[in-house]
């Protein structure tokens, strides 16, 4: 066996998805015999058979991922219990392995899985979801780039085909539960620092947290970062559209437009509102002009 040939064949069996049970699957999925197959390049010693040394590095590498997207959702392993989310976890990891070189990627897709699979959160299958885009929003909010806002020169030059654009750490969702209670219940009784070793042996488990009861009504949350420090700040119907269409690209007389859609507000009033919503947008920094300005 060549150096190339041993370190795939290695690779692929350290990163063979575990069973439910978090143990080295015994038949590969070829049908062919793990025991076997590493026994072909892995030697026993006086303790350890060759799948009982291998097993070390495959959990290891599995307890390190699951970890990973794990410590991104706190608050969704709240809502579902650790036995559900470990399910969930280790189901969502098998159907989206790692690909990229950091870990921080790892859990991107689970708020759009997570809605396509409602059989694995159960009765609360919704919140769950909510959960979870409000989470990744948080990661996204907290990492994406803060770019110079529009200038109040930038303003006075603004004409209804003028296209804005967004911070790229904004995020907006348009959710069905106030789960930013949920969220903030949760990390309030999770530690500031958690260090993971690199040779973790067993899955982690998290405390249990008292989870405030929601009643489902629509909500709207801009999530956005201010001095390093990630805020959910709760918008109206309206201000989530405007925002909405800036991000979509629209010129302004078109982002007007939108605003109102399914209002009863008179145009007196959608005026001062307009007015009103622009200014804050501005105030927080959130609009970033654009060449089209």
């Amino acid at each position: 066996m060549s150096l190339l040939d041993f370190q795939r064949r290695m690779a692929e069996d350290v990163s063979r998805p575990l069973t439910i049970k978090f143990a080295m699957q015994t038949v590969s999925n070829d049908g062919s015999s793990v025991d076997e197959i590493i026994a072909s390049y892995v030697k026993p010693n006086d303790r350890l058979s060759s799948f009982e040394r291998l097993e070390i590095y495959n959990r290891q590498y599995w307890f390190r991922v699951i970890a990973a997207v794990s410590e991104d959702y706190p608050a969704l392993n709240a809502v579902l219990g650790q036995k559900r989310f470990d399910a969930l976890i280790l189901t969502y990891l098998k159907e989206n392995p790692s690909t990229s070189f950091t870990l921080r990627d790892l859990g991107a897709k689970l708020p759009a899985w997570l809605d396509r699979h409602s059989d694995i959160a159960g009765p609360r299958h919704d919140l769950a979801v909510d959960v979870a885009r409000l989470e990744w929003a948080y990661i996204e909010a907290f990492d994406s780039a803060a770019l110079p806002p529009l200038s109040t020169a930038d303003f006075a030059k603004l004409l209804p085909s003028s296209v804005l654009t967004l911070q790229p750490h904004l995020q907006l969702l348009a959710l069905r539960y106030a789960v930013d209670e949920v969220v903030l219940a949760v990390h309030k009784n999770t530690s500031d620092v958690d260090i993971v070793s690199n040779a973790v042996t067993e899955p982690k488990t998290t405390k249990r947290v008292c989870l405030p009861r929601l009643k489902r009504s629509l909500n709207y949350l801009a999530v956005h970062r201010f001095q390093n420090s990630v805020y959910y700040r709760h918008i109206d119907r309206e201000t989530f559209q405007l925002l909405s269409a800036i991000r979509e690209g629209d010129p302004i007389a078109t982002v007007v437009d939108k605003t109102f859609v399914g209002s009863t507000l008179p145009l007196p009033e959608q005026a001062a509102r307009i007015r009103e919503y622009f200014a804050h947008a501005s105030e927080l920094g959130w609009l970033i002009a654009t060449s089209s300005v």
